[in-house]
């Protein structure tokens, strides 16, 4: 009977296909409540109705492939609810409000994590500009995903297990978009499924990607493993003949022996990397041995290791010390029959069942609460999902990062207490630092590795043991940018290299204000109190604290003589002279009515390069017209003071032409960047005049560039642009100069 909440038309009919995953969800979890899953699907397949795949096939046959995936992970019954209505926000007319009315807000935030985001589609650029349009979207919702997962790791295993149905039935799409999918999949999803220890949905990924990038290869390698197969089965069999009889003379008798497949591509991967033909490759045969206890594995390992004779240097204990995913097993390596290399894999149910669904192993029904341990280890993969997430501020820093600090070779590394951590090749004692605290990064001055004092730029090796020195009062070098391997330590770091310059900005610009102070007949002190500060911080944009306000002014964004006179407060403030009005305008000349004079000259001042919508000065020259200074350029400060009678308060709105400013952009030295730059320029129609780049000892280089720009806001743009590469330390507007471009 249909429970009264789930109301079904009684003119509809369950298909099959239900029925056989109602009864394999029966069959994992009798306390299921089924009633809410058929519901689920019947709201999907009304919500899709007339709707088809790319194949042809009715679109409710893909939300029901994902869900039975989803079972055969025994994943709770909101996570298959969620898998059968996890396309209808996004591609009907169902809202949100329903969903959370009829299934609870668990499912629909289940479902709004794997909703893709909404962008407008690009109709004009070029072939580059669209790339790069489809890379952005899909970092950002690669982004938007791995947030959702931090909070629920549901949302993700809903996604792979989406994607593996697409993956299977890729035939149907164009061959331009079946390449941008199986690239994708090699790239982010599988190594994705690796990291969460999702092993056999990592391997089905796998080979249908390389069945979709290089079919004749796939048919090649599937051709000489099942030749392969064929010839070595009677050797598999004795193999595990023997090894069943000789584990029950030790009174071991419910224990499963199977041979295990290798996967294809990774044939395909180690046949390419080492350069070796198929032939070459000895490891093909594997037995897989599940027991009931853990004390049973080290028993049948010793049994293993006296039937045949193991291969020094290939065994490895991954129950002692399990990968940082969860894994857990011991590997062997023997020499088996005819001298064939023969790898054993021992390990319990429980064990197989995390090595096979690795994470969604902890929603099954029967596990019941998440060991303390996994906990742990969960939490702190946590922590790096909002790192990797929050870290990079455009979307290539945000894709290099999960490259290398999340897809990209590991070494696995140990804390004094003997916690393992996981982190990208070739990594240094400061990259293990960040990785445990930032605070410990900041603050690190020596290591020791395995008990013995290292330099910090020393690579790392599997097994080593880590121990920090710090002091509180210590600071990072700047050198560590040329050694740190993790994104996410070169995203530390360049957060405080950018902290401390604002700092010093800041302390530039509170001495320019007193200084402005003074001039104006004011005591410092009195003005420059909390009180007044704050009062004045709603006025300027983006101030929200007094060190905002002092950084603008001490970085050339605000002049110190309109913070003075907003301190000093309006009845104070100077009046302004006779202003002139402009009409027309472009680069060298402006058409002006002042005091009912037409046709007047005025041109930029090459000194400070000011722009519309700057705080200017106009100084009225002899003979040569009228030159416009920005007010905090120095040269405008000295005419103050001699001859306060030729300066002008003008008043330059936006006129659409275009003017020259020249900033110094300071970067992490890094292969590419000046393209990445060179990029936002052109996105932000900033035309470059001239460039000039100087590599510096510490890893680093400055910029100098001078852009055309049409007044301060776009000038505002495209800084704010360049500032959210994750490389780039700061940025400067410079004051003009007349020599050297």
């Amino acid at each position: 009977m249909t429970s009264p909440a789930y109301e079904i038309s009684h003119e509809w009919e369950e298909p099959q296909e239900l029925m056989d995953l109602l009864d394999q969800i029966r069959e994992q979890h009798p306390e299921i409540d089924v009633a809410k899953v058929r519901y689920a699907y019947y709201m999907a397949e009304q919500a899709h109705a007339g709707q088809t795949r790319d194949s042809g096939e009715p679109y409710i046959t893909h939300p029901l492939a994902v869900a039975r995936i989803l079972a055969e992970l025994e994943m709770d019954e909101d996570t298959i609810v969620a898998a059968l209505l996890h396309d209808v926000i996004e591609d009907t007319e169902t809202s949100r409000e329903s969903i959370s009315k009829q299934f609870g807000s668990d499912v629909l935030a289940l479902i709004e994590g794997v909703t893709k985001l909404k962008f407008q589609n690009l109709l004009e650029g070029s072939d580059v500009q669209r790339a790069r349009a489809e890379s952005t979207r899909a970092a950002e919702n690669l982004r938007k995903m791995l947030l959702a997962m931090a909070k629920d790791f549901r949302v993700i295993i809903i996604k792979l297990a989406d994607r593996l149905h697409n993956m299977q039935t890729l035939d149907a799409l164009p061959p331009v978009k079946r390449t941008r999918i199986a690239n994708e999949t090699l790239d982010i999803y599988a190594p994705l499924a690796a990291r969460l220890g999702i092993w056999d949905v990592k391997w089905q990924l796998e080979d249908a990607a390389f069945h979709a990038l290089h079919p004749r290869e796939f048919e090649e390698v599937k051709e000489l493993v099942a030749k392969s197969h064929r010839q070595r089965e009677s050797e598999i069999q004795r193999a595990i003949v023997t090894l069943r009889e000789r584990l029950e003379r030790k009174g071991m008798r419910h224990v499963e022996i199977a041979g295990r497949p290798k996967h294809l591509y990774s044939i395909f991967q180690k046949m390419v990397k080492q350069r070796r033909s198929f032939d070459d490759i000895h490891d093909l045969l594997a037995l897989r041995v599940i027991v009931d206890e853990v004390s049973d594995c080290y028993l049948a390992l010793g049994v293993v290791h006296e039937l045949w004779m193991p291969i020094p240097g290939l065994f490895y204990d991954y129950i002692a010390k399990p990968k940082p995913n969860g894994y857990q097993s011991l590997h062997t390596k023997v020499m088996g029959y005819n001298g064939e290399p023969l790898e054993v894999q021992i390990r319990t149910k429980a064990m197989h069942r995390v090595a096979e669904h690795g994470v969604a192993s902890h929603w099954a029904y029967k596990e019941g609460k998440i060991e303390l341990t996994e906990a742990a280890r969960l939490a702190r993969l946590r922590e790096q999902l909002f790192d990797w997430s929050s870290d990079a501020k455009m979307s290539s820093d945000f894709l290099r990062s999960l490259s290398t600090d999340l897809f990209s070779e590991q070494v696995f590394v140990f804390t004094p207490k003997g916690d393992v951590l996981d982190l990208p090749k070739e990594s240094t004692p400061v990259d293990f630092a960040f990785r445990v605290h930032t605070q410990l990064g900041l603050t690190i001055v020596g290591a020791k590795v395995n008990g013995v004092m290292v330099p910090l730029n020393s690579k790392l090796q599997n097994g080593d043991v880590v121990q920090l020195i710090t002091r509180s009062n210590a600071t990072p070098s700047m050198d560590w940018m040329e050694f740190v391997k993790s994104a996410h330590a070169r995203s530390k770091l360049k957060a405080y290299f950018r902290r401390n310059s604002r700092e010093v900005d800041a302390e530039r610009g509170k001495d320019s204000v007193a200084r402005e102070l003074k001039t104006q007949g004011a005591d410092p002190k009195m003005m420059l109190t909390e009180d007044r500060i704050s009062a004045i911080l709603p006025h300027f944009d983006g101030c929200a604290e007094a060190i905002d306000l002092f950084a603008k002014v001490g970085s050339g964004v605000l002049s110190a003589f309109s913070v003075a006179a907003r301190l000093r407060g309006p009845e104070t403030e100077a009046k302004p002279a006779d202003t002139i009005h402009t009409s027309k305008s472009r680069e060298g000349r402006l058409t002006v009515t002042s005091d009912g004079v037409d046709n007047m000259l005025v041109k930029r001042a090459r000194c400070c390069d000011p722009i519309p919508g700057d705080d200017v000065k106009g100084y009225v020259t002899r003979g040569r017209g009228i030159i416009i200074h920005r007010t905090i350029c120095p040269n405008a400060a000295k005419m103050i003071q001699a001859e306060p009678e030729r300066l002008l308060d003008l008043d330059w709105p936006k006129d659409g032409e275009t003017h020259s400013v020249q900033l110094k952009i300071t970067t992490v030295n890094r292969q590419g960047l000046l393209a990445d730059v060179s990029t936002v320029f052109g996105e932000q129609k900033a035309n470059i005049s001239w460039a000039k780049i100087k590599t510096l000892q510490n890893n680093t280089a400055e910029i100098e560039i001078a852009i055309d720009v049409t007044d301060i806001d776009h000038l505002a743009q495209v800084m704010n642009r360049l500032s959210n590469y994750s490389d780039v330390i700061s940025v400067l507007r410079m004051f003009g100069r007349t020599s050297g471009r």
